[in-house]
């Protein structure tokens, strides 16, 4: 059974309603969450079959061509520390499906549920090896799986973990207009400098609005830009760590 969070039945989710995002939580009897959920599965962004197209080939062949790098990385993640090669966290994804994301380990401490705290700079629980993944945001690369899946883009408001999506739900206004559109490896509020730790309110609200902005006029033409500009400026993202 797939798990939903948001614009669903109670009775189709796989959480306890206490361990959910309250303010995202809808019953399809509410006629309001109804009509929501019909703008939710008819947004421009998430039908468009050119975008899919440019995901599933971009991924595809960066996976073809990146794979003896990933192996080599595997093996390093392994010979580094103890634990699993791949980090799988729950998220919330396209009209509020969740699903499992892939990420390179980079951590001696794998959460998920309704406890998970952010990577801060200089955190303790980040592995020598993991410093570097972080910092080049080649602990990224395994979501190329997810994007060949569909649970993902390649451009996209960047997912968060489902214990932040409560908080930031009940605070942020227009957070729930995220999941108009899959989440994805990059977006337009990564390229303006919104991405990794929430220091501050103004952190989530900026990015927020970057993501609704990104829906709201995106064309197949946004992503070739997003995806050439997270090209220039991965390598000296100053909130990478």
């Amino acid at each position: 059974m797939s798990e939903y969070i948001g614009w669903t039945d109670y009775a189709d989710v796989a959480d306890t309603p206490a361990a959910l995002p309250t303010s995202l939580l809808r019953r399809r009897s509410d006629p309001e969450a109804l009509v929501l959920h019909r703008k939710l599965q008819s947004c421009r962004v998430a039908d468009s079959p050119y975008k899919r197209l440019l995901d599933i080939g971009v991924a595809f062949l960066l996976l073809l061509f990146l794979l003896p790098a990933l192996l080599i990385l595997s093996l390093l993640i392994r010979l580094d520390s103890a634990g699993p090669v791949l980090f799988c966290q729950r998220r919330t994804g396209l009209n509020g499906r969740v699903f499992k994301i892939y990420k390179f380990r980079t951590m001696r401490v794998a959460e998920d549920g309704a406890h998970v705290v952010q990577a801060q700079r200089n955190d303790a629980r980040v592995t020598r090896l993991g410093r570097f993944l972080r910092r080049t945001s080649l602990d990224e690369l395994p979501q190329l799986v997810n994007v060949l899946k569909g649970d993902m883009s390649l451009v996209g408001p960047r997912p968060h973990a489902i214990a932040h999506d409560k908080a930031f739900a009940s605070h942020v206004p227009g957070y729930n207009a995220r999941f108009r559109a899959r989440p994805g490896l990059t977006g337009l509020a990564a390229i303006r400098g919104y991405r990794g730790e929430i220091h501050t309110p103004a952190c989530i609200e900026n990015r927020v609005k970057a993501d609704n902005e990104y829906i709201q006029s995106w064309s197949i033409r946004d992503d070739f830009v997003i995806l050439m500009r997270t090209a220039l400026i991965i390598s000296r993202d100053k909130n990478a760590y």
